[in-house]
């Protein structure tokens, strides 16, 4: 198991992965976990701990999902 409490770009690569796994993202290839700054682990793993928790989601829980990490990413 993971320590994921540790902010290290593995672990957010790890996260952005599993997400990306977990919402069936078509767009997946586009959003490469390198792509994602250390600088806001802190959100990456709001959103991961979201993602983890769940089992379903809406269309627009989806749409929210991945807008926000594209926020992060685009940072």
């Amino acid at each position: 198991m993971r320590d994921l409490n540790e902010p290290t770009q593995e672990n957010v690569e790890y996260m952005i992965e599993t997400v990306k796994t977990k919402l069936r993202m078509a767009s997946g290839a586009a959003m490469q976990a390198s792509h994602f700054k250390i600088d806001y682990y802190e959100d990456i793993k709001d959103i991961y701990d979201v993602v983890a928790s769940k089992d379903k989601f809406s269309i627009s829980e989806v749409e929210a999902l991945v807008s926000e990490l594209g926020r992060l990413r685009g940072k």
